[in-house]
């Protein structure tokens, strides 16, 4: 990070909130009634892409894993039983990761945060108010709309300059919508995206510095 940074938007998973098990639960419990292993391929396939939103896997699972034609309508009632799920589990403040919480409590009055997220946007704004965070950020905001879009959307609602913001995230997905807005990535919680990309954080709180 240097000194021309003044926006950053933040991915929510594995970033802010430690939601992967849950998640995992969450699709597993959906889909209980089929096969075990190609509910293991989506498992697999919800861990490599982390960034993308359940209604994407959802969709792949039906159409590349079981090769079955799934409606619109079909993968949101899914989608709203895994949000059900969602809701129950991920309120649990334990869930939240305070290296990069403490930062944000730190510094959300010096820099314009915002979340950027492949996780339902309702649901998404609803555990950010039930934990407690959702006053550290301008806005939040998630799917169905692809990440890339988001953040199109944040820059040009805003009027943000690229090389004055920045995208936090652990997953190829985050580095790609990041790559696509021409905006500066960094790596998080994530040691595989050194692989693709130099800016990495290893630590906010102990080997990471925010210049102003």
């Amino acid at each position: 990070m240097t000194e021309k940074i003044k926006v950053i938007l933040w991915d929510f998973d594995g970033v802010i909130l430690d939601s992967m098990a849950v998640r995992d639960f969450g699709f597993t419990e959906i889909f209980k009634t089929f096969n075990q292993e190609d509910v293991d391929k989506l498992i697999n396939y919800h861990r490599l892409n982390g960034g993308l939103s359940r209604y994407v896997k959802i969709r792949y699972f039906y159409e590349e894993i079981l090769s079955k034609d799934i409606s619109e309508a079909e993968v949101n009632q899914y989608a709203d039983q895994f949000s059900v799920i969602m809701k129950q589990k991920l309120i649990d403040t334990n869930n939240l990761i305070s290296d990069s919480l403490d930062f944000i409590n730190k510094e959300h009055k010096n820099y314009k945060f915002h979340i950027v997220s492949g996780s339902d946007q309702e649901e998404l704004r609803y555990l950010c108010k039930e934990l407690g965070i959702d006053h550290l950020f301008l806005s939040i905001h998630g799917s169905p709309t692809p990440k890339k879009q988001l953040v199109a959307d944040l820059m040009n609602t805003h009027k943000y300059v690229n090389n004055e913001t920045c995208l936090i995230g652990d997953s190829v997905n985050d580095y790609e919508a990041a790559i696509h807005n021409n905006i500066d990535f960094y790596g998080y919680n994530n040691i595989k995206l050194k692989d693709i990309n130099e800016k990495y954080i290893e630590q906010f709180k102990t080997t990471y510095v925010f210049n102003k």
